[in-house]
């Protein structure tokens, strides 16, 4: 098939049977195979062109959001295929690869310091509402707030899940952060079947899990970190917490068992899948979101092995030649 340009790529990621020790069966829908290495493209696109029709987001304006690194790549993927000036503002949590891939794609970065409230005047997110205020002709998609955020996941991803399980999906988990892609997804795919359980995975170190008493944690792309109308507590049946040490854990049981290199947040998720695997029955059929590749994490280590095991010894050795030719 012969594509006019990458924004048509975006979507239709694969789903990849996992295999866990339970009863049904279980998939891996493979975000990381969009264009711009999550699944923050949908959301991204999907926000973008909305401002465009709308006649917020104008020919030659700019485009200014606050991410943990993925909606800020894929929003600089597509603001410059659109021909945006892109300003993304970062924690200085997030990964060099990801910092890099912005600077890569022409994006103007603001690393903010790691704050503990998303109010905090010198949060990633304050920073970027002020840069947006002082910015003539500029939008922020804002994905913290947006009700389109959800949208773009109630409108595309679960659509897709539904179609290509030919409706018999019983089970959807995926990280909460912004809580766009597991309240989106999840209220499409309930209402096609309200007995679907939708299930949530958050830090046990976040906003929401100690009842507004964060604490620091190393996961990217997980944690409910403020209180947002993005996520929809109402069609999610289950939060489950997920510390930093399993789901790092789980990383390397991933990547060396089953050939998946993900991140982190896709960690956390398989960590909680493997909690509560063991309730799931010989005839369900569940889907898990992993976000992103472990390609933009590998520099914090999460992946590392054993010292005997990183290294190969060439156990060749020089032979003496003779004078005999072949």
């Amino acid at each position: 098939m012969l594509h006019e340009n990458l924004l048509s790529v975006i979507g239709n990621t694969p789903l990849v049977k996992v295999k866990f020790d339970c009863p049904g069966q279980i998939f891996a829908k493979l975000e990381y195979l969009n264009p711009g290495g999550s699944v923050k493209d949908r959301s991204a696109l999907f926000m973008i062109e909305e401002a465009e029709r709308k006649g917020i987001l104008k020919p030659g304006g700019t485009i200014i959001d606050a991410s943990s690194g993925n909606q800020g790549i894929a929003v600089a993927m597509i603001g410059k295929i659109k021909g945006y000036k892109v300003i993304i503002t970062v924690s200085e949590k997030i990964s060099k690869e990801k910092m890099d891939t912005l600077r890569a794609y022409g994006a103007q970065l603001v690393i903010c310091p790691s704050t503990e409230f998303v109010t905090d005047p010198q949060s990633y997110h304050s920073q970027a509402v002020e840069i947006h205020k002082n910015t003539p002709n500029s939008f922020m998609p804002n994905q913290y707030f947006n009700l389109s955020n959800s949208l773009a996941h109630y409108t595309l991803l679960g659509p897709e899940i539904w179609k290509q399980t030919n409706g018999k999906i019983t089970h959807f988990f995926a990280a909460a952060g912004t809580g766009g892609t597991v309240s989106g997804a999840g209220k499409y795919l309930k209402e096609q079947n309200p007995q679907i359980k939708v299930i949530a995975f958050d830090s046990v170190n976040s906003f929401r899990a100690t009842n507004g008493n964060p604490k620091p944690y190393k996961l990217e792309g997980i944690g409910v970190d403020f209180d947002s109308p993005v996520l929809n507590k109402s069609i999610i049946d289950e939060f489950i917490g997920v510390t930093d040490d399993d789901s790092i854990a789980m990383l390397k049981t991933l990547a060396q068992e089953h050939g998946l290199l993900v991140g982190p947040s896709s960690g956390a998720v398989a960590c909680g899948v493997a909690q509560y695997a063991k309730k799931l029955k010989p005839n369900d059929l569940a889907v898990m979101i992993f976000g992103d590749s472990g390609r933009a994490y590998l520099t914090k280590n999460f992946y590392s092995v054993s010292p005997e095991n990183s290294t190969l010894i060439n156990p060749v050795k020089k032979v003496k030649q003779t004078e005999q030719s072949f």
